[in-house]
């Protein structure tokens, strides 16, 4: 498979739905469906790109990605918030906590992979 994606979201229906999408244009997604366990695989599998949903049981994406991002082996990868959060200063406060990216839900199946492609390293 392609590169690594780790998918840290709690509803079944959007990890479906990303990890489809994702899955059928060569990537390896690795599913994490709260905030811990999202931070314990990333430093595990060290992925090629986070995708965070910011509404997330116990502990919010907000406090998942400054976890991440003082992670020195971590540090680098791109992380792309996925959320609908999308009111006014939401795009805003994800990228001050260090998320790369910002794409709301509903995600749209026609342009989701592009999105996600502008944030992954190039070979």
């Amino acid at each position: 498979m392609g590169k690594r994606i780790l998918y840290i979201e709690d509803n079944e229906q959007n990890m479906y739905l990303v990890t489809f999408l994702l899955e059928k244009h060569g990537y390896s997604v690795s599913p994490a469906t709260d905030g811990q366990e999202g931070i314990d695989k990333a430093a595990a599998e060290k992925p090629d790109l986070i995708l965070l949903d910011i509404q997330l049981p116990k502990m919010d994406g907000y406090t998942v990605a400054r976890n991440l991002r003082n992670n020195p082996d971590l540090a680098a990868t791109p992380i792309v918030a996925v959320t609908s959060y999308a009111m006014a200063g939401d795009r805003d406060k994800a990228m001050a906590v260090g998320c790369n990216g910002y794409i709301e839900k509903p995600i749209n199946p026609d342009t989701f992979i592009q999105q996600v492609e502008q944030h992954l390293p190039k070979d």
